[in-house]
């Protein structure tokens, strides 16, 4: 498994988690906070876009149902 893409993909998926458990930059800018979860959630379907075919099927099933938790778990398990 080529690491890079997933690396990627973890990257982003933990900015995601990141952006959504910051309550202080929500409570300062809301819109602002939207936009910065919107930025990266399409960064994550590029990225997904992108990962080597077959995507493993656990991990494909993760990201098409935006499991977003479980799909960086499956990649910190699997890299």
């Amino acid at each position: 498994m080529d690491a890079t893409p997933y690396t990627a993909l973890a990257a982003a998926l933990r900015e995601r988690l990141a952006v959504i458990a910051d309550r202080e930059f929500y409570a300062r800018d809301p819109a602002g906070h939207l936009e910065k979860l919107k930025s990266v959630s399409e960064q994550i379907t590029t990225l997904a876009a992108a990962l080597p075919k077959p995507v493993p099927g656990d991990l494909a099933h993760y990201i098409q149902r935006a499991s977003y938790e479980k799909a960086l778990a499956w990649l910190e398990a699997h890299g």
